[in-house]
């Protein structure tokens, strides 16, 4: 069963930064999607930036297209998700998910999840 636990959460200003992190207890390295979704109350979660790991490919959501930038570092099993220019509207609890084969955007087909870390962005 792998773990995932994500770090970096907080309270920001609208037009702020912020850097979250997340650690497997395994590498994720070869054969897997990396990804983070977010979930504010009242609403579905939804997929933010994914990554696949081996050919270090990524994709955005539409909302979040350069201003957000998802990474991974192998050697350290863990993955990153720095958030730039942020809104009230990307305010809601973060997860760090993962995935054996090929990157989906829907939650359904993640096979490992991390506990989640809020995001709150003030206007």
């Amino acid at each position: 069963q792998v773990r995932l636990l994500e770090s970096g959460g907080g309270s920001v200003q609208a037009g702020g930064s912020l850097r979250l992190s997340c650690v497997a207890s395994e590498s994720l390295y070869s054969d897997s999607c990396l990804a983070w979704f977010r979930q504010s109350p009242g609403k579905e979660r939804e997929g933010v930036a994914r990554l696949l790991a081996y050919y270090g490919s990524t994709d955005y959501a539409d909302s979040v297209k350069g201003r957000f930038t998802i990474s991974q570092d192998s050697a350290k099993n863990m993955l990153y998700l720095q958030m730039n220019s942020l809104k009230p509207e990307d305010s809601g609890m973060y997860y760090c998910a993962a995935r054996r084969g090929p990157c989906l955007w829907s939650p359904k087909s993640v096979d490992y999840w991390g506990q989640g870390t809020q995001v709150t962005v003030s206007s």
